[in-house]
C-alpha cells in the first residue's frame, strides 16, 4: 500500500514522511493483531488457534516497537505517554492528576509518611496531621 499524503509529497519533509510510515506500519500491525485475535477465537482446530495466537502476540511486538520509534522520535508523544501509560488511576483522570490537581505523579493515591492513605482514622476522624498538633 503507498503511503498517502494530504499535501503535495515533494513539500512534506523527510522526517515527516518517515513519522508517516512508522504510524502507517503500526496501524497494519494492530490490524494484524485483530485478524489473528478473530480467526483464532472461531477456529477449533488447537493446533491452528496455537500458531494463530502465536503469530498475533509477535505482531504485538512489532506494534510496540513501532511505538516506542514514535515515542523517541516524534514531539509531544515521550509526554504524553508518561502522563496516559502504566498508571492505575482512572485514564480520564490521569491529565488532572499529573497537571497536580490531585494525587500521586503515577495518577495514585498519595500516602503519608506513616502508610496512611491521610484520610483520618475510623474511630476519632482525625488525620495523622492533626493528631501530632
Amino acid at each position: 500500500m503507498p503511503l498517502e499524503f494530504h499535501e503535495p509529497r515533494d513539500q512534506v519533509p523527510e522526517n515527516v514522511v518517515d513519522e508517516h510510515r512508522a504510524v502507517t506500519s503500526m496501524i497494519e500491525e494492530f490490524e494484524a493483531v485483530l485478524w489473528y485475535e478473530q480467526r483464532a477465537a472461531v477456529t477449533t482446530n488447537q493446533e491452528l488457534k496455537d500458531i494463530l495466537i502465536h503469530n498475533r502476540n509477535e505482531e504485538r511486538e512489532h506494534a510496540m516497537m513501532l511505538l516506542e520509534w514514535v515515542r523517541r522520535n516524534i514531539d509531544g508523544f515521550d509526554e504524553e505517554m508518561r502522563t496516559y501509560l502504566f498508571k492505575n488511576a482512572p485514564i480520564t483522570e490521569l491529565e488532572s492528576l499529573a497537571e497536580g490537581h490531585e494525587g500521586g505523579e503515577n495518577g495514585e493515591q498519595q500516602t503519608a509518611s506513616d502508610g496512611s492513605l491521610n484520610i483520618g482514622s475510623l474511630k476519632g476522624g482525625k488525620t495523622p496531621a492533626s493528631e501530632e498538633e
